[in-house]
């Protein structure tokens, strides 16, 4: 059991340096396209669908207050615009303009670009990156599960 507790530590170890270089990638290649991390992500979260500030925060991981700071300078320089949302009139729905969508797909091009290269340079498969999510996504459901209640 003791070896269980020890490979789970250094897993979780792992992931965090990995998720730390990941995002100090990111926010280089967002300021590429004058743009940062965070912007980049609430741009990808909404462009899949229209979302409340709430439901992107949510789904990102982060505050609300944090992530409406984000939409509000994404609605100023014009890559969002706000619509009523018909269930909730409280909350709009935060749109991908063109404009955004435009600098989303600069971003996910030279994202794509940086990662290829440097997946390449890993040797590792399709089937290796699968296994790897498998194993984290079943973490993530236990721990989810030791959580609540």
């Amino acid at each position: 059991m003791r070896e269980l507790i020890d490979d789970y530590r250094l897993l979780m170890a792992d992931v965090y340096e990995v998720a730390g270089s990941s995002r100090r990638t990111s926010e280089a290649l967002a300021a590429t396209a004058g743009q940062t991390a965070a912007r980049w992500h609430v741009l990808s979260v909404v462009s899949e669908e229209p979302l409340s500030v709430a439901a992107s925060a949510r789904r990102l991981g982060l505050a609300r207050q944090s992530v409406q700071r984000v939409v509000n300078d994404l609605r100023d320089d014009g890559l969002v615009r706000l619509q009523p949302d018909p269930g909730d009139r409280r909350a709009p729905l935060v749109e991908v303009t063109e404009r955004g969508g435009k600098v989303l797909a600069e971003l996910q091009t030279s994202s794509a670009q940086n990662r290829n290269r440097m997946l390449a340079a890993t040797g590792l498969t399709a089937t290796d990156l699968r296994q790897a999510r498998s194993t984290l996504r079943a973490l993530a459901a236990a721990l989810r599960d030791a959580a609540s209640p």
